[in-house]
């Protein structure tokens, strides 16, 4: 495992099911994932980008195979020991946005830091941060409803950055969005891996958003068909 590396699969393997009714996700995936890097992961329904994509975030848990993130073994991992590795280095991003519909921005952003245990004090500011950062300052105590739909996706975007990850996880983060609106979200997640170096690793059906990573994997039949670096964007 060379020294940037962040994550390591190497055969891994997700079986569904029993006997007959027993169907194989993933058949053995070996993938080096290395810090800073913004990854596209791409593939038709039922390829299995969706179920390695919950074997990273640490959503799932693979049949065989070995998961290393920063070379600690996390299929060896208890649940709990797994949910504290979300909560500190990892961040989610989804099509849904998965915000609570009464919970004003601000509030929506803390959660993951109410989780953490940290006061009021702190979680509010850091709260009110990572909205500016996102480009929502003024916007703390609008709730859902108040926002548009790419506004929305920008403050789930803040509650996944507001606990600093290492690793940002987004599934589908523009599919529910207009083509202008989803270029300004892809334009803010690209920053984030440039600017806080934060690991993207993001699912996407659209070609034009993947041309935003430094690196496409195709998945096909439960397997990588393809795994291609982009030239570096000037």
């Amino acid at each position: 495992m060379s020294e940037s590396s962040l994550i390591r699969l190497q055969g891994i393997t997700k079986t569904y099911g029993q006997g007959q009714a027993a169907f194989q996700a993933l058949k053995g995936i070996d993938l080096e994932i290395e810090r800073g890097d913004f990854v596209a992961v791409m593939g038709p329904s039922g390829s299995g980008k969706s179920t390695a994509m919950n074997i990273l975030g640490c959503l799932d848990t693979p049949t065989s195979g070995s998961y290393q993130f920063q070379g600690v073994p996390v299929e060896r991992m208890s649940r709990d020991q797994r949910a504290l590795l979300r909560r500190h280095f990892l961040g989610f991003v989804f099509q849904g946005f998965n915000l609570l519909a009464r919970t004003s921005a601000i509030e929506n952003v803390e959660l993951p830091l109410i989780y953490r245990g940290q006061p009021a004090a702190q979680r509010h500011e850091a709260a009110r941060a990572a909205l500016a950062q996102v480009g929502l300052g003024g916007w703390e105590r609008h709730t859902p409803a108040e926002l548009s739909g790419g506004q929305q996706q920008r403050v789930a975007i803040a509650r996944a950055i507001v606990t600093d990850p290492m690793v940002l996880l987004a599934d589908e983060p523009t599919g529910n969005l207009d083509t202008h609106t989803s270029c300004e979200i892809m334009e803010l997640i690209t920053a984030l891996n440039r600017d806080r170096g934060i690991t993207v690793l993001m699912v996407t059906h659209e070609p034009d958003m993947a041309e935003y990573a430094k690196r496409i994997i195709h998945f096909v039949d439960g397997r990588v068909d393809s795994d291609q670096r982009r030239e570096a964007q000037g």
